[in-house]
Parts: C-alpha cells; structure tokens; sequence
C-alpha cells in the first residue's frame, strides 16, 4: 500500500486535530545560500536538516530524521497531500522486516510513526511527519520519510500547501 492510500486511510478513520501549538516550535531563521525559489522544501539529508525557503539567502531550518542506509534518496517532488493525526498503514518494506506490526495503526495512537501531521509526497511511498519518538530526529532513522518533532511539523504544516516544491539531497 502507498504512503499516499496509507495516510489516507485517516480520512476513513477519522481525522483529530493538531495537538501540538506552532507556539511549542523551535524552527531558526537561518541563512542559505542558493539560487532557491521561496516557498520550496530543501532537505539536506547528509546535514539531516530541512529548510523551508522564505526569500533569497534566507530560511527558517529545522532538525529532521532521514532514511538510513540503503533507503536515502534524492529528488524532487511535490507535497500532494496533507493530514492531521493520521492513520498509518506500513508500507510492504516494512512489513516485511516486521510482519508482527498491524495493518493499520490509528491516528492518536503513542505507536503511531506519523505522529501529529504528515504531507506525503507526490511518487508514494514518502511523507514528512511528526513522530512519536523524538530522540530519534536528527538521525539516519527512516526507510526514507523525513521525520520531524510533532511541534516542528505543526509549524511547518501551517506554513506550506498541497503542490509545496520538495527537493532532497543526499
């Protein structure tokens, strides 16, 4: 099943609201150089860091979680969806290195992976979310999501839309 349909399933099961503020969130206006459009996701997986474009040479950065070994990836593509306290259903990949994990896992749950928020991405089988485990942000964790603090992922849930530009580099 896709990121996309998986998340999806929130909407079926019942969609909450945001639970962190964007007022618990630690986002830096930092600088960037880069001929980089505003409004574009920029995640920078060898910094583990993600930088929402504000203007030129500058943007707000925060600490994220990337895929580990064998399951980074660069590109770039678009946010095509955006949900609240999902229902997340594991990929086949994860499934099958842990076939003990259900099917589905509800929206709220402290096992949940997605956290507070997702935006999947365009393609299928990525999002960037919130998570449940915020010890694990800032390292090679993921099977190529990008993984941020629930109150992170508020913030940054509120200041981009569906068709938002994302690029990832390695």
């Amino acid at each position: 099943m896709s990121m996309r349909i998986a998340v999806a399933l929130a909407a079926t099961l019942g969609v909450g609201v945001l639970m962190s503020s964007a007022a618990e969130a630690r986002p830096e206006m930092v600088g960037l150089r880069g001929d980089y459009t505003p409004g574009t996701i920029i995640v920078k997986t060898n910094e583990r860091r993600l930088y929402l474009i504000l203007d030129s040479g500058r943007a707000v950065r925060y600490p994220v979680g990337v895929g580990r070994a064998g399951k980074q990836w660069a590109g770039t593509t678009r946010i095509d969806g955006k949900y609240q306290n999902p229902a997340w259903s594991p990929p086949a990949e994860v499934k099958r290195d842990r076939p003990n994990m259900p099917n589905v896992i509800a929206g709220g749950s402290p096992s949940n992976p997605m956290g507070v928020a997702a935006m999947t991405l365009a393609g299928g089988e990525y999002a960037i979310h919130g998570t449940n485990a915020p010890g694990s942000v800032g390292g090679f964790v993921s099977y190529g999501c990008i993984r941020m603090l629930n109150a992170d992922i508020t913030d940054l849930y509120q200041r981009v839309s569906v068709g938002t530009q994302v690029t990832v580099t390695r």
